[in-house]
């Protein structure tokens, strides 16, 4: 499998998100398209509606990535969301996905860390207050919860540690107050943690696994998901976007211990795991309950997903090269 067989794969929608695509009214645009999940989630949505124009804005600073966009029918539009002016040759289109924010590289390069995950949002509220929007957000917004207990609710009062969070968190009261002030009826996404074959938890793991590197075990429980599954909820939740917005966690239904994981990783990769420290009783981990009610269970299970990362890892299959950095304790990323 290559690079466009994987991503074909990773973009196929169900029968659920063609329903819900074909249910809208008006263009799709996705804002930060050129991430780690945008350029499949742009494919799905082109995919589910082919009558229906999709544009992908980013800076596009990989145009093999642009160049795959276009050869699927989507739109691509090169643009620094900091900068007002740019505004001006955007689409007024009726529906939006906004994945632009930054996590990497944050510590260090705090204003900017600021300014594209507060700033931006406004922007982007006052261009498109007449839309739809379903807004990329983190897990990392909540506080660390007990292993034993399920992860935070939607309901959990947000509790963020460090600027990363502390910005994210000041993403989505951006986006709230925009919403209440225009009603303009927003979904808020608390994703963690997809995982593709490129990247995620699993291939960060893998890649320690394979180094003979040893596996910290202090964050020792996290949520995964599939990145398709992941995109296929995020898909379907313009259709519950509201004002004030919705809030909604997508993330896996297991509590998984890192250490079982490394431990399953391992026996797929035919190599023994080395770990140190113990597991803190807590964790950032989040329950997906009311997304599964609203939208069904994951197709994707722990074992598949661990068994088509590891394979194409092993095959030399190509990387995204950016760690999750997920075993962050103290909000510096």
């Amino acid at each position: 499998m290559d690079i466009v067989e994987l991503e074909e794969f990773l973009s196929r929608p169900d029968e659920a998100v063609i329903a819900a695509i074909k249910n809208l009214k008006g263009d799709i645009a996705i804002l930060g398209a050129g991430g780690k999940m945008g350029p499949t989630l742009a494919m799905m949505l082109k995919r589910a509606d082919r009558e229906r124009r999709v544009y992908a804005i980013s800076r596009f600073s990989d145009a093999s990535l642009e160049r795959r966009l276009k050869e699927n029918d989507i739109d691509t539009i090169k643009c620094d969301l900091l900068d007002r002016s740019a505004y001006k040759k955007l689409p007024a289109v009726e529906n939006v996905y906004y994945l632009a924010g930054m996590k990497f590289g944050a510590t260090g390069n705090e204003p900017l860390t600021w300014a594209m995950n507060a700033y931006v949002p406004a922007l982007v509220s006052e261009y498109f207050a007449d839309s739809r929007l379903v807004i990329f957000s983190t897990g990392n917004v909540y506080p660390f919860t007990d292993a034993k207990s399920g992860g935070a609710s939607e309901e959990t009062l947000p509790g963020p540690i460090g600027e990363y969070a502390q910005s994210c968190l000041a993403r989505e009261r951006i986006f709230q107050y925009f919403s209440q002030k225009n009603k303009t009826p927003m979904t808020i996404i608390r994703l963690n943690y997809a995982n593709e074959p490129r990247y995620g938890i699993i291939v960060d793991l893998t890649q320690k696994i394979l180094k003979d590197e040893p596996i910290d075990l202090t964050m020792g429980f996290v949520n995964l998901i599939w990145q398709r599954d992941a995109n296929s909820y995020i898909a379907r939740a313009i259709s519950i976007a509201d004002s004030p917005p919705e809030i909604l966690n997508v993330a896996g239904p297991e509590t998984i211990s890192v250490f079982e994981l490394s431990k399953m990783i391992g026996r797929h990769i035919s190599k023994e795991p080395r770990f140190v420290n113990n597991p803190a009783d807590n964790a950032l981990l989040s329950n997906a309950g009311k997304c599964f009610k609203l939208f069904g269970y994951p197709q994707m299970s722990l074992l598949e997903m661990v068994e088509r990362i590891t394979d194409w890892i092993k095959s030399g299959g190509q990387l995204l090269g950016k760690e999750t950095k997920f075993q962050v304790r103290n909000g510096k990323f």
